[in-house]
């Protein structure tokens, strides 16, 4: 089973990378920049396994450049 086919596993993924790359001393700004590039990749490549990342994906696929940011944004305080 892959962290994609539930979005609760997906959050505790994304939790626990967010928490390793902190204790690793990585900016917080770097970090938000990595959520967008994961966002981009993922509304790009990867299909929805679940209806939240189908919104999610929908709404990044109509979101501005900011927006879509500020999506990768409330994604990193989601997981914190």
């Amino acid at each position: 089973m892959s962290v994609l086919d539930n979005f609760e596993d997906w959050k505790n993924f994304l939790g626990d990378r967010l928490q390793h790359a902190k204790s690793e001393g990585m900016d917080q700004n770097v970090i938000n920049d990595m959520a967008h590039q994961l966002g981009d990749y993922l509304a790009s490549e990867v299909e929805p396994k679940n209806a939240q990342e189908k919104v999610l994906r929908d709404l990044w696929t109509v979101a501005s450049e900011e927006e879509q940011q500020a999506i990768a944004n409330v994604m990193v305080k989601l997981v914190q």
